[in-house]
């Protein structure tokens, strides 16, 4: 088929390629311009964008679709199908009517659980069990196409989100590929999504990351998993005088019973019922670790408020 593909992050990239290695005449590329990262703040190409490149594939980079001439230029393309995966740009009706058969989106969830910017995030803080990989018809609302097709997920009860990201990257590129060869044989039906049941996944916000120790165990666990490991969960205590951060990577539930907050032993940390204990950590400007190589650096906490 005749495909333009729409996407910026690792998340997106494996999509691509199946794409590619089935075949299909990727026509152009569309991605989020190159913007400064890291600390010297140098200007970096999307991670689309470079295997686009390495593919040959023409790339575009539009700010935005306000000006009609990148509205023309995208339907002048002639794609008989758009591929958009966490592409970060909404798409205006003339872009989302251009191609012949429509524009699928490769969605992290089960919808209409979950619609919206960070569904993998969203699932897991919510202590879901299960999720999926869904691919839809894109409509002008926020995630409300209908389905053609869904691979569910199982959620672990320790599974994090960098975990379930990864899993839902490898079976959304393969599920976009069978969507693809469905939609060239006019084989791919589409369900509409039921009224019941939606839910949105709101972007993460830097101020729900804190650790709040006097929610119940199982919340606080299923917040670190969910938020594991980006932007990553925190908790803050006194050292020597200084106020120490840490992120929580990896935790699992617990024995025990305090003050929520309070260090019982390791780093295990009373909860408003119950308690968990930390099994990975990173403190502030330093790697990731486990508990006991950050116990060896920071000393005995038991009896430590944190929080």
């Amino acid at each position: 088929m005749r495909v333009v593909f729409m996407g910026t992050p690792d998340f997106a990239v494996p999509t691509l390629t199946e794409i590619v290695m089935r075949g299909h005449e990727v026509l152009a590329v569309y991605t989020r311009a190159p913007r400064p990262a890291g600390r010297g703040q140098d200007v970096r190409k999307s991670p689309v964008h470079a295997a686009a490149e390495e593919f040959g594939i023409p790339v575009f980079t539009p700010k935005n679709f306000k000006d009609q001439a990148d509205r023309d230029t995208f339907a002048a393309l002639g794609a008989e199908v758009a591929v958009v995966v966490a592409y970060g740009l909404l798409l205006p009706p003339e872009v989302l009517g251009a191609p012949e058969k429509g524009c699928l989106n490769l969605h992290g969830s089960l919808l209409p659980r979950w619609r919206g910017a960070a569904p993998i995030q969203r699932a897991v803080m919510a202590g879901d069990a299960r999720t999926a990989a869904s691919i839809m018809r894109m409509e002008e609302g926020l995630d409300t196409g209908p389905v053609g097709l869904v691979e569910e997920i199982p959620i672990g009860p320790d599974t994090t989100a960098g975990e379930l990201h990864d899993e839902m990257m490898r079976r959304g590129a393969d599920l976009m590929g069978r969507a693809l060869a469905a939609l060239d044989r006019d084989a791919l039906e589409f369900t509409p999504q039921p009224e019941d049941g939606v839910t949105y996944a709101k972007k993460i916000e830097k101020a729900e990351t804190r650790i709040d120790f006097s929610l119940p165990a199982q919340e606080v666990h299923n917040h670190i998993r969910g938020l594991s490991p980006f932007p990553g969960a925190w908790f803050e205590f006194e050292r020597g005088g200084k106020t120490v951060r840490v992120k929580a990577l990896r935790s699992t539930l617990a024995e025990g019973a305090g003050a929520p907050g309070t260090v019982l032993g390791g780093l295990t940390i009373a909860c408003g019922e119950g308690a968990v204990r930390l099994m990975q950590v990173q403190r502030e400007g330093k790697g990731a670790m486990d508990a006991e190589a950050f116990l060896r650096g920071a000393g005995d906490l038991a009896g430590q408020a944190v929080g």
